[in-house]
């Protein structure tokens, strides 16, 4: 297996933790594909989620890092849910140029209760709520967000749904989650975290082939389209659901070699793949402006054995403060 990979680095493939823009000029479509290796593997390891939380986690940092680095300008792009469910939190952003985090927030006990009664679909464990997509481009512009019902859909299907309401452009989404063992480098055997994404979307240069959803008409009307999908666009759509969830997070496939099963009868253009990072945007300084804004009694109630202590939500590194040098910040 080292062998092929060194052959497929020869031959210039991206690898683990790019995201890989491509174009099919045929079809009028665009879109990006990762594959998440060592990056989402230390992410979800580091707070050593449950199974069913990892993957539902692992599928918004996939998202994040497909949708964040096409932005043109310097900021941060955020996936955030918000949910009744057993996971009622779950966040990942990813800052210009090469940032990426994540983290979930769930209920252990309610978490075990749904397992135990066989409701651990992904669906099932965010509940109902919303999905935001924020956009911030620093103190100097006022932040976008756009919302979406969390409805008992999958992610996939709310992301395009998000795309087709909000941006009013036609979107495929797929997501892959899976578990891998292999065995390190003394040969035990260990288990690893990987995912893999597409994004596609219809951006045809005659803007009279985009066929967009009417807009809602009232009892009756699903927002569907009104009329017949255009042709190149329904033949977009049926080559990505062909995707089987395993070649998104096979090692040996790549996005490359998918790309190419994909799209090689109509020509499918690559171009330079754009790495992602496991780096946190945290700092002593970002969290003691954090602990500025806290009152004299909060302060006083956040002392523990003498000093004060802010563990990172994100990747968990603890910075430790003096309860003096909170007073005097």
């Amino acid at each position: 297996m080292q062998d092929l990979k060194q052959q497929l680095g020869e031959l210039g493939f991206a690898g683990d933790d790019m995201v890989v823009p491509f174009q099919v000029d045929a079809l009028d479509v665009r879109g990006r594909t990762v594959q998440l290796g060592p990056l989402l593997d230390a992410i979800l390891s580091r707070h050593d989620y449950p199974e069913p939380v990892a993957r539902l986690l692992a599928e918004v940092v996939v998202l994040t890092a497909l949708i964040g680095t096409s932005l043109k300008f310097t900021g941060k792009f955020t996936v955030q849910t918000k949910s009744d469910g057993p996971v009622d939190l779950l966040v990942a952003d990813f800052s210009t140029p090469d940032a990426l985090r994540g983290y979930a927030r769930f209920s252990e006990e309610t978490l075990e209760a749904a397992v135990a009664a066989g409701k651990a679909a992904p669906e099932d464990l965010l509940g109902r709520g919303v999905l935001a997509f924020t956009i911030d481009q620093g103190s100097f512009m006022q932040p976008y967000q756009g919302i979406v019902e969390l409805d008992g859909s999958s992610l996939e299907m709310i992301a395009m749904g998000y795309f087709r309401q909000s941006e009013q452009i036609p979107t495929a989404v797929r997501l892959g989650v899976a578990k891998l063992l292999d065995r390190d480098d003394e040969g035990q055997p260990r288990e690893r975290w990987r995912a893999g994404g597409l994004v596609a979307q219809f951006l045809p240069e005659e803007a009279g082939r985009m066929r967009q959803p009417d807009l809602h008409g009232g009892d009756g009307d699903d927002g569907t389209l009104s009329h017949a999908p255009d042709d190149a666009w329904a033949e977009a759509q049926a080559l990505v659901e062909t995707i089987d969830l395993d070649e998104m997070t096979d090692p040996e496939v790549g996005a490359e070699r998918l790309l190419y099963r994909l799209f090689h009868e109509r020509g499918v253009t690559v171009y330079p793949a754009q790495g992602v990072y496991d780096r946190c945007s945290c700092s002593r300084e970002r969290i003691l402006g954090v602990l500025k804004g806290f009152t004299a009694e909060e302060i006083d109630d956040s002392i523990e054995d003498g000093k004060i202590t802010v563990t990172c939500e994100f990747c968990s590194t603890p910075y430790v403060y003096s309860p003096e040098e909170v007073r005097e910040a």
